[in-house]
């Protein structure tokens, strides 16, 4: 299997504990020349807000990322269209689109919908009592792990994440529908875009060779916009490895063939971390749950830790991030591509993107150049 499925890179511009954003910027773009390098076929940069994240200007870094590469797709994975209007995403690619031709991916995930349709239908006060009835034990299928689901609804009325979307966001502002969304954005790129019967042509943006691509984590509505619109799909196994094959389903359930694709186009996702030995990748990948528990706590993703001073997690805190623990693919280069093939197996996908944090920026350059080895890149 390695070599029949391409491989991608997933990067978050993470912000190391000690460093700064400037760096970080920095060494993203140096990544994306090595991965290029490397043979992965895409380099998507993630949006965040108000975290230790330096892509929070996410179609600012794929620019300055498509003009340090030659060949490499660059694209977003996703843009929050809750925070940002149709037009201004369409003409921002179509910027980019204008010197970089047909490199470019505009991943989009409807995130602040999903927040926005919670808040209005749950209120903070119940939110510490919902949740999804009854714990679904853990789950092996052919040989993937399926784990308990962590119930992230909650996370929606963290008081640090609410600040951070209303940040990002006029007062009052109601994001639309995400359908609605993604169809403005294709008539904007396809140059039939009309309000109230009046034709509007996004400039630059309309007739950019972007391509466009839906993000989910569920069997919810990402899944079936991507599927009823015939257009390429994420999978976040390496967000919500619990609905991961809930999510392929939904899509592959709803796939209509279209002028984009005329069958189902899947990608999932992993985090990995892949060094000579299983010993050293486990430990230069043992903050990791610090990391994920900065997320899930509410504070919003911390600097991330150094291992070799970083204290363990205690056993309460652990529990908060075991899904993820466990199925981050961690190990020498012939262990990760084993369970990277399984993953694809069973979700049955086209390609794998991966995303990969350490400390040590070099161990990262590291993991990405193991992994492209052993799966046979060139």
């Amino acid at each position: 299997m390695p070599g029949d499925i391409p491989l991608s890179v997933l990067d978050l511009a993470p912000i190391i504990d000690g460093s700064d954003a400037t760096t970080s910027i920095k060494r993203s773009v140096q990544l994306a020349k090595q991965v290029e390098s490397l043979g992965y076929k895409r380099f998507w940069l993630a949006e965040h807000h108000f975290v230790a994240v330096a892509s929070s200007s996410t179609t600012t870094l794929i620019a300055l990322v498509a003009a340090a590469t030659e060949r490499i797709r660059v694209g977003s994975a996703a843009i929050q269209i809750g925070l940002h209007t149709p037009s201004s995403v369409v003409e921002a690619f179509g910027t980019i689109d204008a010197l970089h031709p047909g490199r470019l991916d505009l991943g989009l995930g409807r995130s602040a919908q999903r927040r926005t349709d919670f808040t209005r239908s749950v209120g903070a006060r119940d939110a510490a009592t919902t949740s999804r009835g009854e714990p679904q034990p853990d789950q092996i299928v052919d040989g993937l792990l399926i784990p308990e689901p962590f119930p992230v609804e909650k996370l929606y009325i963290a008081p640090r994440l609410a600040a951070g979307f209303d940040a990002a966001q006029f007062a009052g502002a109601q994001p639309p529908d995400f359908a609605d969304a993604v169809d403005d954005i294709q008539s904007l790129l396809g140059g039939s875009f009309a309000v109230d019967d009046v034709t509007l042509e996004a400039v630059p943006g309309a007739g950019a060779d972007v391509q466009v691509w839906i993000f989910g984590s569920s069997k919810g509505q990402s899944a079936q916009v991507a599927g009823a619109r015939g257009l390429p799909f994420v999978a976040n196994y390496h967000v919500s490895p619990a609905t991961v094959l809930e999510a392929v389903e939904a899509y592959r359930s709803a796939f209509v063939p279209s002028a984009a694709l005329s069958r189902p186009y899947l990608v999932v996702s992993a985090d990995v971390v892949v060094a000579q030995d299983d010993q050293t990748a486990q430990h230069r990948a043992s903050t990791y749950g610090h990391w994920v528990h900065s997320i899930r706590s509410g504070a919003g993703a911390a600097p991330y830790l150094d291992p070799d001073t970083a204290d363990p997690l205690d056993d309460e805190k652990q529990k908060l991030v075991l899904d993820r623990t466990r199925t981050q693919f961690v190990g020498a280069p012939d262990v990760v591509a084993d369970r990277l093939r399984t993953l694809a197996r069973v979700t049955g996908a086209d390609e794998l993107v991966i995303t990969s944090v350490t400390h040590d920026f070099d161990h990262r350059l590291s993991s990405h150049e193991l992994l492209a080895r052993e799966w046979g890149l060139s």
